[in-house]
């Protein structure tokens, strides 16, 4: 197990440019299955996960190439059905949240998926039932072995139908879309997830011929065709990494400037760290963010204090709820954070009380934040990263905090961020893995 020892207090200087998004390539790689031709990908985050999932499909039968330090091409004509079933790929599956994503090209190409509980971050219970209920309606038959952990998922024929989500899950959405492509008829799909990643899914599949239209809204409409064909895609940046920048340069008090960031793609990102005071200026597509001393949160326009609160795209990503907690804490003034989906995010805060933020964890769910302007700074303390997203979050504080501090459990910020230690060292940071 790894660990990084970060010297706090240090100021970031330079420019910093952002993965490929880690959702986006675990949906698109994933679609590769629905073709038996090449598809050629472009920005794809050399990453734990991602890195992860090319391997266990490897192992399926799909060659992967990769032409470039970001670059690939993917080819699924050769693959073996006998391996889908067998015990080792059922542990693989185990360990990786994102196996999931295979269920809805499997089901869709070969009207047979083998399905592990997928694993991937502790923060809650995360259930399956969009994805389950959604092929399902398609004409999907399930029979579950609960000693194996193993859906073993079958259909005669997939027709189109009409479905109202019962959540707007964005990898439900996905695998529902992926099984669609190819059934007979239309299937209509209402409360869908409609993030940027998913419109990227979308539009690299009509590419290859699918015929999917209501793209980047809630309502989307499937028309399935027999056969899709190979194409080449190239993946967003990482909004995440985007916004764990920008909180990162507000927390050290830096100036940086974060390269091609498909500022169309963000959402209310910008918006939301504007709120906390933070000055943002775009310049092109990068975003440039100044040195400031201080910086205050807003409050409602009746003096109200205000509150973070995710939810579905067009809504604020819970990805970087922990992120903006963390910044908040040195911020002017007090914030409620209100985290809706996952019920044990907000766990990693006694580690930031530990470090002398002033925080109180309300419930599972929401915490208030009442931030030190810079008067009082975080002490260095000996941290683990329970999940990716909280693991960011406490090597922010980390990189702002008064001494030297440990990080354990880092394999949760690989799974995410790549090479995050070499590229915030070139920053300026004093950070090294050991």
């Amino acid at each position: 197990m790894a660990s990084f020892i970060i010297e706090g207090g240090k100021k970031l200087h330079g420019e910093i440019t952002p993965q490929g998004a880690k959702n986006e390539a675990l949906e698109v790689i994933s679609a590769v299955l629905l073709t038996d031709e090449p598809v050629v990908m472009h920005n794809v985050p050399d990453i734990l996960d991602v890195n992860n999932l090319i391997n266990l499909m490897s192992k399926m039968g799909v060659s992967a190439k990769k032409t470039g330090s970001h670059d690939w091409i993917f080819q699924a004509n050769n693959i073996d059905k006998e391996y889908i079933q067998s015990q080792e790929f059922v542990q693989r599956c185990s360990k990786l949240r994102g196996s999931i994503l295979l269920l809805g090209p499997q089901l869709g190409r070969f009207h047979h998926a083998y399905v592990a509980k997928p694993g991937g971050d502790q923060i809650g219970r995360r259930r399956l039932d969009t994805h389950f209920i959604g092929v399902q309606k398609l004409g999907a038959k399930f029979d579950y072995n609960p000693d194996k952990g193993v859906y073993d998922i079958n259909a005669t024929e997939l027709k189109g139908t009409y479905m109202l989500l019962d959540e707007a899950s964005v990898t439900g959405t996905a695998n529902i879309i992926m099984a669609a492509v190819l059934a007979k008829g239309t299937t209509t799909i209402y409360n869908a997830a409609c993030e940027p990643y998913i419109q990227q899914l979308c539009k690299m599949l009509n590419r290859m011929g699918a015929k999917i239209t209501g793209v980047g809204s809630n309502l989307i409409y499937i028309e399935g065709v027999e056969k899709l064909h190979g194409t080449e895609h190239t993946i967003l940046p990482d909004m995440i990494e985007v916004g764990s920048f920008i909180g990162m340069a507000a927390m050290t008090g830096s100036e940086l400037t974060i390269k091609n960031v498909s500022y169309d793609d963000l959402g209310n990102i910008p918006d939301t760290f504007r709120r906390l005071g933070i000055k943002l200026e775009l310049r092109g597509d990068d975003i440039y963010i100044p040195e400031q001393d201080h910086y205050e949160i807003d409050s409602y326009m009746d003096g109200s204090i205000l509150t973070f609160a995710d939810a579905p795209w067009p809504g604020l990503t819970p990805d970087l709820l922990s992120v903006i907690l963390v910044v908040a804490t040195q911020a002017k003034g007090s914030v409620l954070v209100h985290q809706k989906m996952f019920e044990s995010r907000l766990f990693f805060v006694d580690k930031l009380i530990d470090m002398g933020a002033q925080i109180i964890l309300c419930d599972p769910h929401r915490a208030v934040v009442v931030g030190h302007d810079r008067n009082i700074q975080l002490r260095a303390a000996k941290l683990s990263s329970p999940d990716i997203r909280a693991g960011i979050a406490l090597l922010i504080a980390a990189l702002s905090a008064k001494g030297t501090s440990m990080i354990s459990n880092i394999e949760q910020i690989d799974r995410g961020y790549e090479d995050i230690e070499g590229r915030l060292t070139a920053l300026g940071a004093a950070i090294k893995r050991i």
